[in-house]
């Protein structure tokens, strides 16, 4: 397969630099090619989004919606086939990804539904006869720039509220994702989806991605990545006085207290901290647990960790698959040799792939370090988590909140005050009880505290606020 541009309703293949894509479970497999652009089809989507948005923008919300309907309905016909590629691109499970795609169906769905929806309020005026109201109104050109660990979800999060606004949208997924970014525009071009509304741009992040942030004619800018890089776009929208949503790291914390069910609270554990080989912002790379049962819960992580297979990612019996790339081996690579030498590796899954096949990492839970060394305090994002004790509930929540993150965190407890105390106190934009740092549904709002997020929520109704502006009304009818 070959990576393209959909700009204005056409397909384009840019001549530039071509990359091929391997398969992380089998590295001698070839995937596809991408065919990366330059900063003039940024400004040709630019163009293509302006142009359309005002007969977008025009349309009812239930014609918008019925489009976002047909969208839905696509996705759910190609599904299977898209996960596949999703998976060979990038390399998670392969029942992960169909998941992945059914979240991406659900989402279309939902937000097709808030085309019908109320998009402001009446409001009371001091003066008679005036009918006061406020509008949601929507942005204009939003770009949206997402990741390659959700390749199908992430994206549809974005533009799914994105367009149900009015907006349309330039789309610049990873590198890693293209492939799949360039299928799943495939599938949304077989609709009614006027040209223009949505247009998908390839190419590297320091040239596309900062052409989009700091030169293109855009009204808002929505990211998923790097903690570094989402400072740089927020720097870069700020200045230029547009609107920004920046979704980046996590160290997610697990807590586990004394009379948890221990039995029902490690295969949870280990969801969180290992499915997608660890590569969500929301996975538990800390694990939290009061001393009086850290021995019983160590000897149940040891015994679960031994059905933790990785595979391939295809094998619909692994338990997790490869990490996604060479880069991405590199760096978790760098952690795990830290991790060797300097904590005890208490438990980790069984050897059952050769590592030089494929990007493959055994996921293993470490102890022996202090609450500020390098493997608790920064994001690993990979199959990794690393045991803490505490005295009791005050020092665990403490341990808990000391991050420069605060994206999701979880408490496993019996104990009913325990669980509202924490859900008080605990700093981290999503919070559970008996459940995994990760795996926040699509209707609630989504995002993060300190440097985890910017100052706004993605999915649920919460993302119409961010694709939308608000307008005051006011007309005096009798004079």
């Amino acid at each position: 397969m070959h990576s393209k541009n959909w700009i204005g309703g056409e397909w384009i293949t840019p001549s530039g630099k071509e990359l091929t894509v391997k398969n992380p479970s089998c590295i001698t497999e070839e995937v596809g090619v991408l065919h990366l652009s330059d900063r003039s089809h940024v400004f040709a989507a630019e163009q293509a989004a302006r142009m359309a948005q005002i007969g977008w923008a025009k349309q009812t919300g239930a014609a918008r919606g019925e489009i976002l309907f047909q969208m839905a309905a696509a996705l759910e016909a190609n599904a299977d086939s898209l996960a596949q590629l999703a998976s060979r691109e990038m390399g998670k499970q392969l029942g992960e990804m169909r998941g992945e795609v059914a979240r991406g169906v659900s989402l279309l769905r939902y937000y097709a539904g808030e085309g019908m929806r109320s998009n402001g309020n009446l409001i009371p005026s001091s003066d008679t006869n005036v009918l006061q109201y406020s509008l949601r109104v929507p942005l204009g050109v939003v770009a949206v720039i997402t990741p390659w660990n959700f390749p199908v979800a992430i994206p549809i999060w974005k533009i799914a509220p994105a367009l149900i606004c009015g907006n349309t949208v330039i789309w610049k997924p990873a590198e890693n994702g293209s492939l799949t970014a360039t299928r799943l525009t495939e599938i949304f071009a077989e609709t009614k989806l006027p040209a223009g509304v949505l247009n998908l741009v390839i190419g590297k992040g320091r040239e596309i991605g900062n052409t989009l942030t700091n030169e293109a004619c855009v009204d808002a800018v929505s990211f998923t990545g790097s903690s570094e890089t989402g400072r740089q776009i927020a720097i870069a929208c700020a200045g230029r006085n547009i609107k920004y949503q920046t979704e980046m790291g996590g160290k997610n914390a697990a807590v586990v207290l004394a009379g948890a069910d221990l039995d029902k609270t490690v295969p949870i554990l280990l969801s969180g901290a290992f499915r997608s080989a660890g590569q969500k912002c929301t996975a538990t790379s800390r694990i939290i647990v009061e001393k009086s049962i850290y021995q019983p819960l160590v000897e149940r992580l040891q015994s679960a960790m031994e059905t933790c297979r990785v595979g391939d990612a295809s094998d619909l019996e692994a338990y997790l698959g490869p990490v996604a790339s060479a880069a991405q081996y590199e760096t978790v690579g760098q952690f795990i040799a830290l991790a060797n030498n300097e904590a005890t590796v208490i438990a980790q899954s069984p050897a059952y792939v050769k590592e030089e096949q494929g990007y493959y990492i055994r996921p293993r839970i470490v102890e022996g370090v202090a609450a500020d060394h390098r493997l608790v305090q920064e994001e690993v994002f990979g199959p990794l988590a690393v045991l803490l004790t505490a005295d009791g509930f005050d020092e665990a929540v403490e341990l808990c909140n000391q991050s420069v993150y605060g994206l999701s965190a979880s408490l496993f407890t019996r104990d009913l005050a325990s669980a509202h105390r924490f859900l008080d106190v605990v700093q981290a934009g999503m919070v559970r009880v008996n459940q995994e740092t990760a795996g926040v549904e699509y209707q609630a709002p989504f995002g993060g505290m300190k440097l985890s997020s910017s100052h706004t929520r993605e999915q649920g109704q919460a993302a119409l606020d961010f694709y939308s502006t608000t307008k005051t009304c006011a007309i005096k009818y009798s004079w």
